[in-house]
């Protein structure tokens, strides 16, 4: 599950890196109201990881959004679905079937 948010994120931060090569003004302006303590926090990191806050937001919404994005769920549990093994163990199967037939019913 956390491969498919990886990937959500992942493309969605590809998308928000290319179009911030061309220009500032790429994309859509909002504004945001947010606690005193969320925006500091906000500045401090994106000073630490040397980022635009513009781009931080972006970036953080876009984490936000593939997290919650059913679709990119449901393909993330679909693809671990698919590489895990359906068929049992023989060598566990045996253990399992010795414990079982020790334990009272």
């Amino acid at each position: 599950m956390k491969t498919g948010i990886r990937e959500g994120a992942r493309r969605v931060k590809m998308d928000l890196a290319e179009k911030s090569r061309q220009g500032y003004t790429c994309g859509m302006k909002t504004a945001i109201s947010i606690p005193d303590t969320v925006y500091e926090h906000a500045e401090q990191l994106a000073r630490r990881l040397g980022k635009s806050r513009s781009q931080l937001y972006s970036e953080a919404v876009a984490e936000y959004l593939a997290r919650h994005d059913p679709e990119a769920m449901t393909e993330a549990m679909n693809r671990v679905c698919d590489d895990v093994k359906t068929h049992p163990d023989a060598a566990w199967s045996a253990v399992a079937c010795r414990v079982l037939e020790r334990s009272e019913w």
